[in-house]
């Protein structure tokens, strides 16, 4: 199997030890291409870095998380836009809503998230989506944008069947990820993914957080890496009732294309 992981915060300081060594585990494992999540100012930056010192293995986002919307300034777009020329940054993002935490106030969030639409509109580069709690204002400013934007994935995907179903008539992409594998909070994604067809859905770890529960045994510091993504896919084939061969090539195929990589 050649799995991607459209998701890894590998620029978190947790990898700041064994950075090299966890994307050999990985690679290892059968994780042979990894999107390495940008999310600020800070680390946008440094998620390009990571690709250029790992071609053809680690690609890049650039983008302001909305929990770092007040961030997102004129002097921002600038930069990410810069960072957006660089052919190894496939994607625009991490950018949406999230009114679970608010930690930015929620206008700030909304005209953050707006800015970085059309910096998708204006590159033609695909969007790496989060919502959490929004899905209602998520819905809305997406369809200010129809038929201007191209490709997007909601990452990290934990909503209802209802929200499922609207964002695959949207036509979006959708990310799963550990959190199928959390017997309190995943057990309604169990009964849902099976309605993903295979061409909108792709897997990723959001490493190093939401470590898998069902995953045995847990690493004793309880950091999420790719190397795990195989669990996920063997959680999510069983849930499909599909081969882990046919979901791990189909969730391969389906990145390859939407961030318009390499052939594998």
């Amino acid at each position: 199997m050649q799995l991607i992981d459209i998701g890894a915060n590998l620029t978190h300081e947790s990898f700041d030890r064994d950075r090299d060594a966890v994307i050999e585990r990985a690679r290892a494992a059968g994780v042979t291409r990894m999107v390495v999540t940008g999310a600020s100012r800070e680390h946008s930056p440094k998620a390009l870095a990571l690709a250029h010192a790992h071609p053809g293995v680690l690609y890049a986002t650039a983008g302001v998380h909305p929990h770092h919307a007040t961030e997102y300034t004129d002097e921002c777009d600038v930069q990410m836009r810069a960072l957006l020329a660089h052919d190894e940054v496939v994607a625009v993002g991490e950018c949406g809503l999230d009114y679970f935490r608010d930690f930015s106030p929620r206008p700030a969030q909304r005209r953050a998230f707006e800015r970085q639409l059309q910096v998708a509109v204006d590159t033609g580069k695909p969007l790496f989506l989060h919502q959490r709690d929004a899905h209602a204002d998520f819905v809305a400013i997406m369809r200010d944008f129809e038929g201007r934007i191209g490709p997007s994935v909601v990452h990290c995907f934990t909503g209802s069947r209802e929200e499922l179903f609207e964002c695959l008539d949207h036509d979006w992409h959708i990310g799963i990820t550990g959190w199928l594998c959390d017997e309190r909070r995943g057990r309604h994604l169990r009964e849902i993914v099976g309605n993903i067809p295979p061409h909108r859905l792709m897997v990723e770890t959001d490493a190093p957080y939401l470590l898998p529960r069902s995953l045995k045994p847990a690493p004793k510091d309880r950091r999420n890496e790719p190397v795990f993504l195989p669990h996920i896919v063997e959680e999510l084939a069983r849930d499909r009732g599909e081969a882990v061969e046919a979901v791990a090539a189909a969730t391969a195929a389906t990145a390859t294309a939407f961030f318009r990589l390499p052939p594998l």
